[in-house]
């Protein structure tokens, strides 16, 4: 049975809330419906700043200590005028609505003593926009041993079988930092993170050149690339640990290119980038023959250029390609979650986030 699903996400770069809507069964992708997004204001965005400082000392994942208390009814108030934004915006009313797939704020993620936390208040959400809401994604995963993250791999697996072309096929996501997907038919998911993705060569961007970012990779275009700097990088022994592992966005921020021409810097961060991504050919099952690339790296015309020259005769394309939207995807996935968590199907796998068994997750709320 199909179902009209409303995801809605809000990340760590806490700039707003982006709301996606799908028609699924929870296996498939029948239709992508409008996306839209609601920015949070200057205030918001300081509030979670303080939330986020705020619930290092958390002790357990229900306390709403101080300021939390304030930053959950924020979020929980921003969330709702997104959703009736888009409703209003697509002329659509609440009943047209099965499933809110609602991921809240993380304000705190530590795996290893078994804690996730996101606030954001789903019951009170689902009253105030008059549909069923499902939240709560990561803990079941979390209190298994498992990592609570990535939890998109699902969703690209799905929309990678809608492609009804030959795998393997290794969806890049270049954030911050950079992760795979890799899918070989129904049997075979597997994710992690690769290493930097944007982090590094934006740091060093804003740095030499202040600007935020290389637009279009045309910098880097420019220079050289330092191989040798890059091979000695990829010493490091993240490169070397397999599947299922992850990274902070700062983990690589040590990392020193010295005295080098601007331009040549971002040629060689970019170039590290691809090769760190290409690193993980030699720790998957097979080969992959495609790769397609979504995340801010995927505008990055230098980059897909440099990764093309590293996974030899695989295609690299960008997701916007194949009718994919780029920047919907996370908030399309937790939709796609909602109904899997409905129907009871596993949301995260033990080569995703290293749980010992597939996990459903996921508690809804009626309004």
């Amino acid at each position: 049975m199909m179902l009209t699903a409303l995801g809605l996400m809000s990340g760590t770069s806490l700039d707003g809330v982006d709301v996606a809507l799908i028609e699924t069964d929870g296996k498939q992708v029948k239709a992508f419906g409008p996306s839209g997004y609601r920015p949070y204001s200057p205030a918001e965005r300081s509030l979670l700043r303080q939330a986020l400082s705020e619930a290092v000392h958390l002790p357990q994942r229900d306390a709403r200590p101080g300021i939390l208390a304030e930053a959950e009814r924020a979020v929980t108030l921003a969330h709702a005028e997104a959703v009736a934004a888009f409703v209003a915006q697509n002329r659509m009313k609440p009943e047209e609505i099965d499933i809110v797939g609602f991921h809240g704020q993380t304000v705190l993620h530590r795996p290893e003593r078994r804690l996730t936390v996101q606030i954001g208040d789903a019951p009170a959400l689902a009253r105030a926009i008059h549909i069923p809401v499902m939240h709560d994604f990561r803990a079941a995963d979390v209190a298994a041993g498992g990592q609570g993250a990535p939890f998109v791999p699902v969703y690209h697996r799905a929309l990678t079988q809608a492609l009804e072309r030959e795998g393997p096929i290794c969806v890049v996501n270049i954030g911050g930092v950079s992760n795979i997907t890799y899918v070989d038919g129904n049997d075979t998911l597997i994710a992690c993170d690769t290493g930097p993705g944007n982090a590094l060569l934006d740091d060093f961007m804003y740095r030499t050149m202040n600007q935020a970012f290389d637009a279009e990779g045309k910098f880097a275009a420019l220079g050289k690339v330092d191989e040798a700097w890059i091979a000695q990088a990829l010493e490091l022994p993240f490169f070397a640990s397999p599947p299922p592992k992850s990274l902070d966005r700062n983990d690589f921020a040590a990392l020193r290119l010295g005295d080098v021409p601007p331009a040549d810097g971002a040629a060689t961060l970019t170039a590290f980038t691809a090769a760190a991504i290409a690193r993980i050919i030699p720790l998957l099952p097979r080969r992959p023959r495609s790769w397609i690339v979504c995340g801010g790296g995927a505008r990055n015309l230098t980059m897909l250029r440099m990764l093309r020259e590293r996974v030899g005769s695989a295609t690299v394309e960008a997701a916007e390609t194949l009718g994919w939207a780029s920047d919907a995807i996370e908030a399309q996935a937790f939709g796609f979650l909602a109904a899997r968590g409905l129907k009871g199907l596993p949301l995260s796998y033990p080569a995703t986030t290293g749980v010992p068994m597939p996990m459903t997750g996921g508690v809804i709320a009626r309004p």
